[in-house]
């Protein structure tokens, strides 16, 4: 008999008592034909009942292992516990996996799951329910304001380029000019005489969403016989492969095999980010479709927290969080310093009177 204590799940439930039927019907029958065998059945006869009785023991047998499985099973919980699915942008992804990481060592009942597809797959995946959670790279368009986010932290974004080019730095001009194909050749800006290969991302991907908005503008498209490529990783891959090669990736994945340039004469870099001299820089969202609730909204409070934002600082973004705790406090000693002047004011004022009237 099962201890009374053990938490069974609905399904374990049913199908154990399935197999406690299987068990019952196995054990009459068995006792029916153990009767007819030792009843002196004889000749084809009795073999065949022998091996019916030995086949319903087998079965019998087979029943109780699947009875004790499903115990087992039933201990631990009840079937596999579903995941968080977390999907969307591949910038955003690789400091998830961060997150999920550090998340399921506090809490290791849970298995989040980091999958990639791009900003705009991800929202799609959100509103359809496919995924709890979607990964942004951009803000969210007028068409999905409908959706709950929150900011997680910002990034820088990387103007990248192979170590052995000479370049070490551009200007915004110039990288939208290298973009529209305006720019052609190293040569024009100051490098070796070479063809520049421009490589990009592909549409619904929101770093380049972010690229457009930061550096083309209005009225500029990239040159559609740029490389396309569908993840930072694989744009990263072909730069550090091709002297000639120029493109753009999230500021946190640059690494050696990699140069970021200089934009209008400022490193690209998280202090620099986070004082504002480089330009280029997004916002990491989380999507939901609705406020969420449950093991992902514990997720989501996990990212936020004091923990959650200095694993995502260790790895180089900006954390959102310490960014609005700065401003708050900027705020409270801009308010403390205000009324401590409407104090002074106010006793200068008083005084001025106690002298008049003296």
């Amino acid at each position: 008999m099962l201890n009374e204590k053990l938490r069974v799940s609905p399904f374990a439930r049913n199908d154990m008592v399935s197999v406690s039927g299987l068990l019952r019907y196995a054990r009459n029958d068995m006792l029916k034909w153990g009767r007819a065998a030792r009843a002196g059945a004889s000749g084809r006869w009795g073999r065949a009942v022998r091996v019916g009785a030995a086949a319903l023991a087998a079965l019998a047998a087979f029943a109780a292992l699947a009875a004790l499985a499903l115990v087992s099973l039933a201990a631990c919980g009840g079937r596999a516990q579903a995941s968080v699915v977390v999907a969307g942008s591949t910038s955003v992804q690789p400091y998830a996996e961060v997150l999920a990481e550090g998340y399921e060592e506090l809490f290791p009942g849970l298995e989040i799951d980091i999958q990639g597809g791009g900003s705009s797959a991800g929202i799609t995946a959100v509103g359809s329910g496919t995924a709890d959670i979607g990964m942004s790279s951009r803000e969210l368009t007028s068409d999905e304001l409908d959706l709950w986010s929150v900011v997680i932290a910002r990034d820088g974004l990387a103007i990248i380029v192979n170590p052995r080019n000479p370049i070490q730095g551009l200007s915004l001009a110039q990288i939208r000019g290298i973009y529209t194909a305006d720019i052609g050749n190293w040569s024009e800006i100051g490098g070796h005489d070479a063809t520049i290969h421009v490589i990009a991302r592909e549409e619904g991907s929101g770093t380049r969403a972010a690229f457009e908005g930061l550096v083309m503008g209005e009225g500029s498209d990239i040159n559609p016989r740029s490389i396309v490529q569908d993840s930072n990783g694989a744009v990263r891959q072909l730069v550090s492969d091709d002297v000639n090669s120029i493109g753009f990736i999230s500021l946190g994945l640059v690494d050696h095999t990699v140069k970021a340039l200089l934009l209008d004469g400022v490193e690209a870099s998280r202090e620099s980010v986070v004082d504002g001299s480089y330009s280029l820089y997004r916002p990491f969202l989380f999507v939901s479709r609705d406020q969420p609730t449950g093991d992902a909204k514990l997720f989501i409070d996990f990212s936020l927290s004091e923990e959650g934002q200095r694993l995502l600082a260790d790895e180089g973004l900006v954390p959102e969080r310490k960014g609005q705790a700065e401003q708050a406090e900027q705020a409270e000693q801009a308010e403390q310093a205000e009324q401590a002047e409407q104090a002074e004011q106010a006793e200068q004022a008083e005084q001025a009177e106690e002298g008049a009237g003296g």
